[in-house]
């Protein structure tokens, strides 16, 4: 384990000043990024980066699902990589255990510049005053919807609660036309995010900074009424992610929540989910009257909160410590548009730019080409203010538990579907808002 203790006192042995050599240096990076077009993106990555710096770098793929057992296992054996790719589930653990080198990737992120940073994202991985990871990129939920109909109607975006029923009383004409398709079946973790979306909106999170669990029932009980005004104006059935998309798609919804890798679909570029709201399937008439909202707003929630992914590299306490933090600095940096080309649809700027140029990775991210059959700029599919949208939602990105340092413990309560169970029985008519609330907190509580 290099310590940058151990590392200064060897410096300071040799007579060198502050900076070594690192051209012969050889660096192991792990990625979850494991399909074969996208570690290819990676590995020319490495090949520039080497040509820069003389530092080879071995890009080495590792399913997502095995990350964690992985870095344990190879942490025991004083092995790990020089630099992980992780997801925010492992920030915080990870820092705890020893795994990650905070002070290397909190030198990495001071260097790069902590303003051209997304807030949310470095609050996310802080570790007792320190960004414990360095953000590379995210994504939020999106309420998509018709902007062309909410104009027409004189409707505000449903970026409120408030504004969202009143869509759905002015839209709301099934079967031509559904306010909502809301998620409703139990079994699939696309009814926890999305519900998890609508909660954060109102501030209403299961876990507190002292390890308790519970919602606060007011805050709760308001999400709860929501959402069953939202099922209300969906169609009837299980309903997840598939349906959410089809009956989008074939223009009978009027609003739905979903990722941002509906984009490309949604354009016409996919051939295996088109389109079908006219009779050509590659037409980009359905993108170009969607508008998009990531921050939604609840009644107890002025600011308001968007359900966020994001994602980090993180230099690990078995690293050769100065040229991983050059690695992760080009990876930011002079490296940053083709970090994010790996999969733009999925990969929004956290860092917008540099100090000098503060939008110039947000202006080239929305000229990088999405698709899978055909493929095309988001900057020309989708206005300036919908690009703008999507990134802004970086901003106000949370998790349950983030916040409070209790990431685990609110991921065994999602993952339990206990939350999901009791608001399908709510909104099926089973029990009231007032019990419903009650119960759910009192299943919670029980989850270890």
């Amino acid at each position: 384990m290099k310590t940058r203790f151990t590392r200064a006192l060897t410096l300071a042995a040799a007579g060198l000043l502050v900076s070594t050599s690192i051209a012969s240096a050889q660096l192991r990076f792990w990625t979850t990024e494991e399909q074969p077009e996208r570690l290819a993106k990676q590995e020319e990555m490495a090949k520039e980066f080497e040509a820069k710096t003389g530092t080879s770098v071995e890009v080495i793929p590792v399913t997502e699902t095995e990350l964690g057992t992985r870095a344990t296992a190879a942490y025991a054996a004083g092995d790990l990589p020089d630099v992980i790719y992780l997801t925010l589930q492992y920030v915080l653990p990870w820092s705890e255990a020893g795994i990650l080198d905070t002070e290397a990737n909190n030198e990495v992120v001071n260097q790069l510049g902590k303003d051209t940073f997304a807030p949310a994202a470095l609050s996310m991985a802080d570790f007792d005053g320190e960004v414990a990871a360095v953000p590379s990129d995210g994504w939020t939920q999106m309420v998509l919807y018709r902007k062309d109909l909410f104009d027409a109607a004189g409707l505000e975006a449903p970026n409120t609660y408030a504004n969202i029923v009143k869509a759905i009383e002015a839209l709301h004409n099934p079967p031509e036309m559904y306010g909502f398709v809301a998620a409703t079946k139990i079994d699939e973790n696309f009814m926890s995010q999305v519900l998890e979306h609508v909660f954060l909106a109102n501030g209403a999170t299961p876990v507190a900074a002292d390890g308790s669990v519970g919602f606060d029932k007011a805050k709760l009980i308001e999400a709860l009424e929501f959402y069953k005004k939202l099922a209300d104006a969906s169609p009837p059935g299980d309903l997840y992610w598939k349906q959410s998309r089809e009956v989008y798609f074939a223009g009978k919804a009027a609003m739905i929540i979903w990722s941002p890798f509906i984009l490309d679909e949604l354009a016409g570029l996919r051939d295996s989910a088109p389109p079908t709201i006219n009779n050509d399937p590659t037409s980009g008439e359905l993108a170009s009257k969607t508008g998009v909202v990531t921050r939604l707003m609840g009644p107890s929630n002025p600011n308001g909160a968007a359900w966020g992914d994001i994602r980090y590299f993180g230099i690990t306490n078995d690293a050769d410590t100065d040229p991983a933090e050059e690695f992760v600095k080009f990876s930011l940096g002079e490296g940053y548009t083709s970090t994010l080309s790996i999969a733009p649809e999925g990969k929004f700027p956290v860092r917008h730019g540099t100090a000098e140029n503060p939008d110039e990775f947000v202006k080239a991210w929305s000229t990088l080409p999405v698709g899978v059959d055909r493929k095309k700029p988001l900057s020309e599919l989708y206005d300036p203010a919908v690009i703008s949208d999507i990134v802004s939602g970086l901003e106000t990105a949370n998790r349950w538990g983030v916040a409070e340092g209790q990431l685990a413990k609110a991921s065994r309560i999602i993952n339990s579907q206990v939350i999901n169970r009791r608001v399908r029985e709510f909104i099926d008519g089973e029990r009231n808002a007032d019990a419903t609330a009650d119960l759910i907190n009192e299943e919670v509580s029980g989850i270890e």
